[in-house]
């Protein structure tokens, strides 16, 4: 009997950084696996139990914390981002430490890796070039988890993920607040992803991943960062956002802001189709804004 137990037992998945996305991705796996999700907040201990996890409590920028982690799993989603300060991630740096040899790994990363790309479209194979210290944390946690999954004979896949967007994470607030954006001639090329969307893809990178691969986790949408804007403020019925010339526009925005405002990039997304098998469910955010509408503005009741 205690054989028979043992042969149906779900693997362990453990899940680093389990916030909006983390939780959506929790219902796609609780069949396959048994879930254990990190929180450094025990708070949110109750929530991640309801959601059909084991809560974790730890913290990832202490490696005492980390030790009841190790050998915990052999499968591990990390959509934990790194510290807003220095070049590199201490926290990917403390998980290489703790985590188990053979392993399979799904990281988040970002596209913020490429850099400004003008209006090229491009695919994997384009070399990084990240501008600022925010993309070289990211740059440097991949590089980290390349050499942990080569000493420890682990399967590594990187998810390079854009701007999140679903019903509650739309930018309606900046809308409301009339914040500027970049007229046509200075205006960047930005990508998008559905957060459901995103959740399936991990669970599909999990499974059928090539080990040590790069996937650009993004839709079929091929926009300009105002044109996102006016798309949104158009089907939520607000004011359109202003235009500025860049000039103009650094002294009207945060930094931060600027930031994403001063990098453009176009990339192809073939390669989730063709190797992961994924089906966008939000193939343009056409299709998440019609979907947030229906959300916000429910059927009503046919009495």
């Amino acid at each position: 009997m205690k054989n028979k137990q043992k042969k149906l037992a779900r693997p362990r998945l453990l899940v680093l950084g389990c916030g909006d996305v983390g939780l959506r991705l929790l219902p796609l796996l609780n069949r396959q696996f048994r879930v254990f999700a990190v929180t450094s907040q025990p708070a949110r201990v109750a929530e991640l139990r309801a959601a059909g996890a084991v809560p974790l409590v730890a913290d990832l920028d202490q490696r005492d914390s980390l030790a009841r982690l190790a050998n915990l799993a052999t499968h591990i989603v990390h959509l934990a981002p790194p510290r807003s300060e220095g070049e590199s991630d201490a926290r990917t740096r403390n998980l290489t430490a703790i985590l188990p040899d053979k392993s399979r790994l799904v990281y988040i990363s970002t596209t913020g890796v490429y850099g400004d790309c003008g209006e090229e479209e491009f695919d994997e194979t384009r070399t990084v070039a990240p501008r600022n210290a925010r993309a070289r944390r990211r740059v440097a946690a991949e590089q980290l988890l390349r050499a942990w999954a080569k000493r420890s004979h682990s399967s590594l896949s990187i998810l390079r993920v854009p701007g999140i967007y679903a019903a509650d994470r739309l930018p309606l607030e900046r809308l409301q607040k009339g914040t500027p954006a970049l007229i046509e001639a200075d205006d960047v090329y930005t990508n998008h992803i559905h957060a459901e969307d995103l959740a399936i893809l991990i669970k599909l990178a999990l499974f059928r991943a090539s080990p040590s691969r790069v996937y650009h986790a993004v839709d079929d949408s091929d926009m300009k960062m105002a044109e996102y804007f006016d798309a949104v403020a158009d089907a939520f019925e607000l004011p359109r956002s202003p235009r500025l010339p860049r000039a103009e526009l650094s002294a009207a925005v945060s930094p931060m802001l600027l930031s994403f405002m001063s990098e453009s990039r176009r990339l192809r997304n073939d390669r989730i189709k063709a190797e992961l098998g994924m089906r966008l469910r939000y193939a343009k955010v056409a299709d998440g804004l019609q979907d947030a509408l229906k959300r916000a503005r429910p059927v009503p009741s046919q009495a």
